[in-house]
Order: structure tokens, then sequence, then C-alpha cells
């Protein structure tokens, strides 16, 4: 059940966070939209990888002062600090996925629901769109402090997967 809002006679309620966050969601996918069918789609995706690199490396250094500023002692910390960058960047509300750290030394990010391609998807340009999901990564490791030796997607929600199913390879001992 929602909380009400209780305002005065004559004036809207309060938008929810999680409302303002769709919103803006929205609008990102309408401008790729626009931007695909002015410029083309590798166009919409270089800049929307890009951009959302630029934002994920700020989310990796915030987190890293959260942490202290001191590299994760070990992988299961690293992953810790992953999953804290997706939740500043895909609140928990609005996806379903998780890290896991995996017995050769790779971080697996699995998400099962994610409402970017939602989003992108109700826009109407799935067709077309690259998800950024790797650049993402690459950015948060860049903010965390950390090189990554393997960044790559082996699953995709947008290409009809049931899950992303992404990889990451620390370059050097955490």
């Amino acid at each position: 059940m929602t909380a009400v809002d209780r305002t005065s006679p004559g004036t809207s309620p309060r938008p929810r966070t999680l409302d303002v966050y769709r919103q803006w969601w929205l609008h990102d996918a309408r401008w790729y939209q626009g931007v695909a069918k002015r410029f083309g789609h590798a166009v919409a995706n270089e800049i929307n990888a890009e951009a959302l690199r630029y934002v994920a490396v700020q989310v990796g250094k915030r987190i890293a002062r959260q942490f202290g500023g001191k590299p994760a002692v070990d992988l299961e910390e690293l992953r810790r600090r992953y999953d804290a960058c997706s939740e500043w960047m895909f609140p928990s509300e609005l996806r379903d996925g998780a890290t896991a750290v995996l017995p050769d030394g790779e971080i697996e990010l699995t998400m099962r629901q994610n409402f970017a391609v939602v989003m992108v998807r109700m826009a109407g340009s799935l067709d077309g769109y690259k998800c950024p999901c790797t650049d993402i990564h690459a950015g948060w490791s860049e903010g965390l402090g950390v090189e990554l030796t393997r960044n790559c997607a082996t699953a995709c929600l947008r290409d009809g997967d049931p899950a992303c199913r992404l990889l990451m390879r620390v370059g050097s001992p955490v």
C-alpha cells in the first residue's frame, strides 16, 4: 500500500522518488530514440555509453570514499563495493540482480530484471540499442581504483536472455 500524501486542496501530491527515477529514465530512453532517429543508433549508443561511464566513475569514487578510500582487502569486499555502486546507479527497487565471486576469481553480475531495458523498450528504442553494461563496469572499476583484465557480457536481457550475465576479472591482486 502506498503512503497517502495529504496536501491541501488544489495542490498536487508530492512525487515519490521512485516515480522521479522512472520519469528520468523514460526521458533518457526518449532522448536515445531522438538521437538514434537523427544520427543513427551507433552515435546514440556511443554517447549513451560515454555518459553512463562518466557517471559510473563518479559513483565508483563515492563508494571508494565510503569504504575509507583504501583498496579492497579481497574479492568479497570488492564484490560488495560493486553491489554498492549498483545500488547508487540502479536502486534495488528498480532491478533484480546480484553479484558473486566465482571459484575462478571472476566477479559475476547477474541481472534478471533492469528498469533501464524496460524503459528503452517502452520508448520504442530497443531495436538498435546496445546495452552499455561493460562501460558502466569499467567506470565503476576506474572509480574504485581497480584495473579489469576481463569485462564482458555473456548474456543480455535486451537480446531476450532470461538474465544479463556479466563477468569481470581484476588485473592486479586486491
